[in-house]
């Protein structure tokens, strides 16, 4: 099973290129929508990484793929801006053992 990148900026194509993961530029949210269905569907295709900027234009397709049991793994990483919720990590410890460090 293959890594395959959605992406909305060039840099971070770059840099997971250079890891050996191939992806592609999708610009708008038509783009974005279609190239991830096309993972989707690719059987050779085992994680499906997005930036958050992707995540943020097709979350229904995302949250439906994920409620659907599929095999496949959604990750979500930040874009060359780093993350946008900078309180993410408190926020995840908090919601998963219920304790605010």
């Amino acid at each position: 099973m293959k890594s395959y990148l959605i992406s909305d900026n060039k840099d971070t194509i770059i840099g997971l290129r250079l890891a050996g993961i191939q992806g592609v530029l999708a610009k708008t949210p038509e783009e974005m929508k279609e190239y991830f269905s096309k993972a989707v569907e690719n059987e050779n295709i085992g994680i499906i990484i997005i930036t958050e900027t992707i995540l943020e234009a097709i979350k229904e397709e995302v949250l439906d793929l994920k409620k659907s049991g599929s095999s496949k793994l959604v990750v979500t990483i930040p874009d060359r801006t780093g993350l946008r919720d900078k309180d993410f990590i408190m926020r995840y410890i908090k919601e998963s053992i219920g304790l605010k460090v």
